[in-house]
């Protein structure tokens, strides 16, 4: 497959074409990866590359709604066991803070069949509007680089927006979904109090008030992700 065909699809149809094996899921994880080498330095969109993790899961066998799509998640909770997470944070980057465990929300996008290649930019624990970490850099808007993507999943959004992935993991307390949608073209849905999960660590996040979920290109790939789970 050719970038300019990847580009052309959402989530949902890039799952079609691997399970009616027009392409495997590793052939759209390299088209992601190329494009990703390519636009990454620019963007500063992914700050933390999974790139040979997704390569082995994307040789597996691979079930559920998104089965083979490329993904990113949010380098804000959305934790990965044995991934440094740094929740934009200088003091989490410097000690290399690796959770040994996976985010509920991350088991449940693994179960509906994601590749996951990198966690996105995001500003120091989530809490501008705008992406520009001190621990990272600013993260670009791709419609005009000398722009943010907001925040405070804008990393999630540069990606998406960018066309590394057509949907990306994101979350939403005070507008960190709505604003970098708003900024860069894309559908963003903060779900509903208690639709989707934060365990294991908690319970809930800002008592009820912040919510985890997706950015994408589509309504019907929000619609789908929250089905999964």
């Amino acid at each position: 497959m050719k970038f300019s065909e990847y580009i052309q699809y959402d989530g949902l149809g890039l799952a079609k074409l691997v399970k009616d094996k027009e392409v495997h899921p590793s052939e759209l994880l390299q088209v992601a990866l190329e494009h990703t080498h390519k636009a990454n330095p620019k963007l500063n969109a992914i700050i933390i590359p999974m790139y040979e993790q997704a390569k082995q899961r994307a040789q597996q066998p691979l079930t559920g709604t998104f089965a083979g799509v490329p993904f990113l998640v949010k380098d804000l909770f959305q934790e990965y066991q044995g991934v440094p997470t740094s929740y934009g944070s200088n003091a989490l980057k410097r000690i290399n803070y690796t959770p040994d465990f996976n985010a509920e929300i991350v088991n449940r996008w693994e179960k509906a069949g994601i590749v996951t290649f990198g966690r996105t930019n995001t500003p120091e624990f989530g809490i501008k509007g705008i992406t520009e970490p001190d621990a990272w850099g600013a993260c670009h808007n791709p419609w005009n680089l000398k722009h943010n993507s907001g925040g405070s999943s804008g990393g999630s959004a540069s990606a998406v927006a960018g066309g590394l992935v057509p949907v990306a993991g994101a979350g939403d307390g005070g507008g960190s979904i709505r604003i970098p949608a708003s900024y860069c073209g894309l559908f963003g849905l903060k779900p509903s109090r208690g639709r989707t999960p934060w365990g294991p660590q908690f319970s809930e996040a800002m008592h009820g008030a912040a919510m985890q979920h997706v950015l994408c290109k589509t309504v019907r790939d929000s619609a789908a992700m929250l089905d999964a789970v």
